[in-house]
């Protein structure tokens, strides 16, 4: 008799639990946040180009760069981790310290302090964001290597940068896709769709 009321029990929670529940929080997801439910997908020309929530790696000098990727390779949602390593460790010091040289040889001219963020990878190592700081950091490269004028760029990130969640969580924060698909348009505005 316990063995199968176990059994029955151990069916009923697998059904609810493996089943139910999951097409049941699918649905109010996609009803009620149907661009998050299905990726946070960003399209151009209708082709997906990536998403608001996983970053990507740009290196040409005419886009902002974005934080740095802690999986291999960069950018891969299935490898998905953090570097693990503590502030004072060696290898950590070591690959901030590169990444200083690397955006110090992109941007010669620029003399200001490098915003910890364009730096260090976030904790899941795919952080499509960075910071203002960081973002503005890149503005003279960015507009030297397009031809255009810092004060143009500049005027971007700040309509660009996304505020708090809900006013207080979180920091302020700039999407470097979106940043850098905003960037092309000022170049190359669509034409109209037909």
């Amino acid at each position: 008799m316990v063995w199968r009321n176990a059994i029955v029990l151990y069916a009923a929670l697998t059904v609810l639990t493996g089943i139910v529940y999951p097409l049941v929080v699918t649905g109010i997801a996609d009803v009620v946040f149907p661009h998050e439910a299905k990726g946070s997908l960003i399209t151009s020309s209708r082709k997906v180009i990536g998403s608001e929530q996983i970053g990507q790696q740009f290196s040409d000098p005419r886009y902002f760069w974005g934080r740095p990727s802690a999986t291999s390779p960069a950018y891969d949602g299935a490898a998905s981790s953090g570097s693990n390593l503590g502030p004072n460790h060696p290898d950590l010091a070591k690959a901030v310290q590169e990444r200083v040289a690397a955006l110090r040889a992109a941007d010669p001219w620029n003399a200001a302090a490098v915003p910890i963020d364009l730096v260090t990878a976030s904790g899941s190592g795919l952080d499509p964001d960075v910071s203002p700081a960081g973002a503005l950091y890149q503005a003279g490269r960015v507009a030297r290597a397009r031809g255009i004028t810092e004060k143009t760029v500049r005027a971007l990130i700040v309509r660009s940068t996304e505020g708090r969640t809900f006013g207080i969580l979180g920091e302020p924060h700039v999407n470097v896709l979106k940043l850098n698909l905003a960037l092309d348009l000022i170049q190359h505005p669509r034409p109209a769709e037909e």
